[in-house]
């Protein structure tokens, strides 16, 4: 696995978009977001469908086209420097083969911000524009607006990459070592969901997999990963950091399922690596090498996420 294109960080002034491409969002959070990011010196634009509910299904934020067109939109927009999604949930799986990914790739690099459903757009950002993108808080993510942590490492990793390059998250190792690779992944369940799809990466091969979820009992998640394990999707991985699993079984049962999952891969495993829908949530880039170090707990970039 090949490490991706870094797109250019951001400096103040810069004009950021927010978009919804999954589940509805919540007006206030949407605007407690934006007083954020204007205080970080940012001039946010919010898309024209990010407030839309969908008419039938109210977990979607407006028709699938209108929030693939918001999407495209902002990226293709030469004014905008970076895309940052408001919320996750569910709905981007709905709308990805909407996207003109020709067009949007011809947009040249620019910064996508999110977690979560934006899973999807992650592997299909990679595979289809070959770029680095930034699995972090959401503009209008609870977690982010409360969370002083979040919001600081989002901000440093934007702004100024390479004072955070070593990602230390105190996490323990699950499974001890070090490995180097490129890192990719996401929310477990979204991964396994990709499976098979157009946008999907076929291996995980040479690369650092991040895993979290939530609100998943554990028998649910033990599937998740038995089918990426049958699909082959974790041959070649060499190293494997564990998130947050918030909402989720107590822990002391989860981990021996993670144990026997994961352990028989003879990789470095961390756990515990504070991303994900957990508090305080760190900003992990995807598509960078960096080399893992399960017992201290780091993650260190090769170079910074953005350049």
């Amino acid at each position: 696995m090949k490490p991706l294109t870094r797109p250019p960080r951001l400096a103040p002034g810069a004009r950021v978009a927010v978009v919804a491409p999954s589940g509805p969002v919540p007006e206030e959070r949407l605007h407690a977001g934006l007083d954020v990011l204007r205080g970080w010196d940012l001039d946010p634009v919010v898309a024209p469908h990010v407030l839309d509910r969908h008419a039938a299904f109210d977990y979607l934020a407006g028709t699938d086209a209108d929030r693939a067109a918001d999407l495209q939109t902002a990226w293709c927009d030469p004014s905008v420097d970076a895309v940052l999604c408001a919320r996750g949930g569910y709905g981007v799986q709905r709308m990805a083969d909407l996207l003109d990914w020709e067009a949007m790739r011809a947009a040249g690099p620019k910064v996508l911000v999110g977690f979560s459903d934006i899973t999807a757009l992650h592997e299909a950002f990679a595979t289809r524009l070959g770029l680095v993108t930034l699995h972090g808080p959401m503009a209008a993510g609870i977690d982010f607006l409360k969370n002083a942590r979040a919001q600081e490492h989002l901000k440093a990793t934007l702004f100024a990459p390479e004072t955070v390059r070593v990602i230390a998250s105190g996490g323990t190792p699950l499974a001890p070592g070090r490995a180097r690779g490129v890192t990719l992944g996401g929310c477990l369940c979204l991964l396994a969901a990709e499976v098979g799809s157009p946008h999907a990466r076929a291996s995980a091969r040479g690369g650092l997999l991040c895993l979290e979820d939530v609100g998943e009992e554990t028998y649910r998640l033990d599937r998740y990963l038995t089918q990426l394990l049958r699909a082959g999707l974790l041959d070649g991985v060499r190293g494997i950091l564990l998130g947050s699993w918030h909402a989720c079984e107590p822990y002391e049962r989860l981990r021996p399922m993670l144990a026997d999952r994961l352990g028989g891969l003879g990789v470095p495993v961390v756990e515990d690596f504070g991303f994900g829908h957990c508090e305080g949530a760190l900003t992990i880039p995807f598509g960078v090498t960096a080399e893992l170090d399960a017992d201290a707990g780091t993650l260190t970039l090769d170079a910074p996420a953005l350049r």
